[in-house]
């Protein structure tokens, strides 16, 4: 057996333990766990972000709904006597103004009626003339006297009805607009109560959309509203008509009018619209891009840049739009919140600031998970 000398048993210990140590990939932990002041935590890696300031401005919420553009007025006219056609005066497309003559129906017939009335009006009159000579001469009595006058009203009544008849035969508009659809031809033979003409006044067109009682708001009558076109585009400006004062019992909705006086000659009744209507509106607020907000765990952070670090912040959130949030508390004025990069920071992460936010650079909107915050 060979017999280690005590010194050179010391020193191979000694490097036995030093090997073990840079195995286990670093010092031995002092008595007790962790070093508690967190000198042994892993460095955070710098991150690149991009920042945007807090400022101050106006926001609003909006319900938005789809609707039609309906004609303030709309309607079919139709023949109120039977007879030919004999012309066909007005045509799709064309503006009308109220009472301008639409069609005329053959009224050969209609004026002989009347004709015949007239007559009738005037024997009857004169046979009256003579019974109320002989009634006041005390030569007839009262009833005979009364039938005569009876006669010569319904005689009169008669011939109003064959004049109102006749008119009838000039088919005319009965309010101003354009005609939409023209049912008959020439020469064809309509009874009383035929479509002839659909018409409809388009100097303003209407979108009709039913908000939930819950977000109907500070909507109110004249108020602004904006609406898109779907199959153009086109954006249209329109205000509020009117906001009906009883909610709908089964849809819990209550319906609002919007109307539209100028728009453009592709713009059309019928067309689909979005229609914006504002529901609440905040002046003077401290507003952040919305994707800087982080929500976590029934919590709302953003992230602020102090220095070269970026410390996470607890924020109320109040009134959001399509690009902004409002900030009720937790935040000042100016200062600097991360919008791109914040999904991925830890609270005191080191972060490197870019000189601009590219605005064509794609920007992590995603409700995706966020990691848990550090510390």
């Amino acid at each position: 057996m060979t017999t280690i000398r005590a010194p050179l048993r010391s020193a191979l210990l000694a490097t036995l333990a030093a090997g073990v140590v840079a195995c286990g990939g670093g010092e031995a932990a002092p008595a007790g766990g962790s070093d508690p002041t967190g000198a042994d935590r892993p460095q955070l890696p710098t991150m690149a972000v991009s920042v945007s300031p807090a400022t101050r401005g106006a926001i609003a919420t909006y319900y938005r709904a789809t609707a039609s553009l309906d004609p303030d007025k709309e309607a079919d006219v139709l023949a109120r006597v039977s007879g030919v056609i004999e012309r066909i005066v007005a045509e799709e497309g064309d503006r009308v103004a109220a009472g301008q003559v639409l069609l005329r129906i053959e009224d050969d017939e209609y004026r002989t009626r009347k004709t015949l009335a007239e007559v009738e009006v005037e024997q009857q009159r004169a046979r009256f003339e003579r019974a109320q000579k002989i009634f006041a001469q005390g030569l007839s009595s009262a009833e005979d006297f009364d039938s005569i006058r009876a006669e010569l009203a319904s005689a009169e009544a008669a011939l109003e009805l064959a004049a109102l008849e006749l008119s009838y035969t000039e088919v005319r508009a009965p309010f101003a607009g354009r005609v939409v659809r023209r049912y008959v031809d020439q020469g064809r033979t309509v009874a009383d109560g035929t479509p002839l003409f659909s018409l409809a006044d388009m100097d303003r067109l209407l979108a009709r959309v039913f908000v939930p009682a819950k977000e109907l708001g500070s909507i109110r009558a004249d108020q602004p509203v904006q609406l898109t076109v779907s199959s153009s585009g086109d954006h249209l400006s329109g205000r509020i008509d009117l906001v009906s004062p009883v909610v709908d019992p089964d849809s819990g909705t209550v319906k609002v009018t919007v109307e539209v006086r100028e728009y453009p000659p592709t713009t059309r009744p019928g067309d689909f619209v979005e229609v914006s209507i504002v529901t609440d509106r905040h002046e003077a607020s401290l507003l952040v891009p919305r994707v800087a907000v982080v929500s976590e765990r029934g919590l709302q952070s953003v992230y602020v840049v102090d220095g070269d670090t970026a410390r996470q912040r607890d924020v109320e959130v109040g009134i959001e739009d399509d690009e902004h949030a409002e900030i009720v508390a937790g935040l000042e004025p100016d200062e600097r919140v991360v919008v791109q990069g914040q999904r991925a920071l830890r609270d005191g992460q080191p972060v490197s600031v870019l000189d601009a936010l590219d605005l064509d650079d794609p920007v992590d909107t995603e409700a995706t998970a966020t990691p848990d915050r550090a510390g």
